[in-house]
């Protein structure tokens, strides 16, 4: 398979040769080999690990992503990633960047919503008493 992952400014990985990939969704962790059909899925931040060919193992710490399977070609993109060997290190950089800035994105949202909400809300309030 031919993988690439995306970020928002940049290609981080562009890998011929893969024969398997890992990845984790809400649902739980999932496989890809090559002659699996074509898919897509909602990644969450984790790890995503995938062979070339050769018996070679790569782990990427991701952040939440989109991932899209079509024939022989896998992309991947995602907000930020890290590469590394030692998965202890990768699994802590999760929890530590990624997670975190979800949290705060989603207080942010929330935050953005209510305005938004209250907003909505006097011009409703305008619109009647014109």
């Amino acid at each position: 398979m031919h993988l690439k992952i995306l970020l928002p400014s940049a290609v981080f990985a562009d890998q011929n040769g893969v024969s398997s990939i890992v990845a984790e969704t809400r649902d739980g962790s999932f496989g890809l080999l090559e002659h699996r059909l074509d898919c897509v899925a909602a990644l969450s931040p984790g790890i995503l690990t995938y062979e070339i060919k050769e018996g070679e193992k790569t782990y990427l710490a991701i952040d939440e992503g989109v991932l899209v399977k079509a024939g022989a070609k896998v992309m991947v993109s995602v907000r930020q990633a890290i590469a590394g060997t030692d998965l202890r290190q990768l699994k802590e950089a999760v929890k530590r960047e990624f997670l975190t800035l979800n949290k705060q994105e989603r207080s942010v949202r929330d935050a953005v919503a209510k305005m938004e909400g209250g907003l909505a809300a006097k011009f409703a309030e305008f619109e009647h008493e014109r």
